[in-house]
């Protein structure tokens, strides 16, 4: 029983767990599913949601609001959303080294705008977590969660990868949008310089702090060595001085 239940745990045939959740993060139902929705205690993916803008829903907002037709310039289109990934890897590799980063090209309301991080170790998305989530970006609240994501051949769309997808942007898998391998060798390279650059600035600022704490340490020892002298040399003078005083006394008795 108990191999039967890990067989099909995630699968169409478990009817407890839901599997779109459990492979893709997201579900079209979202909290009125019939199914749980087990939302992981740590992971190493992060899911970002909706912070993307497309430009598909930018244009429908658009033409609602001039009531008119709206054309997409897919120059301008293209350019934005890789200055939003650049912006993204950048500032989550801050936290580690990122295996894999994914933006939904989906339509869909429980999909359109998702960002999905995968980090080499759980740690990292943990420290990600606790401080992206609930800062801005583009002037909107980023909601950041843990995925139970961490395969995502299995979330992808094959058909959108390899050809084209017939449901197109409404599919219920992921439509990861590409990314020209040659940028994300820059973005590992130079996010890889910019961690080994904060290593180095905070080894430096270690290496300084213990150097003012020695420093510190040796003033408070030098000046608790003079307040000993000095209390040694007043209390030699008080000697001397009393000792001047008997032996005055002394004399005048004698005469």
């Amino acid at each position: 029983m108990a191999k039967h239940l890990a067989r099909i745990h995630g699968t169409e045939e478990d009817r407890v767990n839901c599997p779109f959740y459990f492979k893709i993060g997201a579900c079209r139902h979202s909290d009125r599913c019939s199914r749980l929705h087990h939302r992981p205690a740590f992971s190493p993916t992060l899911l970002i949601k909706h912070i993307y803008r497309h430009p598909v829903r930018l244009a429908e907002l658009q033409q609602a609001a001039t009531a008119g037709e709206t054309v997409i310039d897919q120059k301008q289109a293209m350019e934005d959303f890789l200055c939003f990934y650049e912006d993204m890897f950048l500032e989550l590799s801050k936290f580690g080294r990122i295996d894999e980063l994914h933006v939904c090209d989906n339509l869909g309301d429980h999909m359109i705008g998702h960002v999905y991080c995968k980090f080499f170790n759980e740690e990292d998305a943990s420290d990600a977590l606790q401080v992206m989530n609930g800062r801005f970006y583009d002037g909107r609240r980023m909601e950041v969660e843990f995925s139970p994501v961490t395969d995502f051949r299995e979330a992808r769309c094959r058909d959108y990868d390899e050809t084209f997808c017939s449901r197109g942007g409404f599919c219920n898998f992921l439509h990861s949008k590409p990314v020209p391998t040659a940028l994300i060798r820059d973005l590992e390279l130079e996010s890889e310089m910019d961690r080994r650059r904060e290593k180095d600035e905070r080894r430096d600022k270690d290496r300084e702090e213990r150097r003012a704490r020695k420093r510190e340490r040796r003033e408070r020892r030098e000046k608790k060595r003079s307040r000993k002298l000095s209390r040694r040399s007043r209390s030699r003078s008080r000697s001397r001085s009393s000792r001047s005083h008997s032996d005055e006394s002394d004399d005048s008795r004698s005469h």
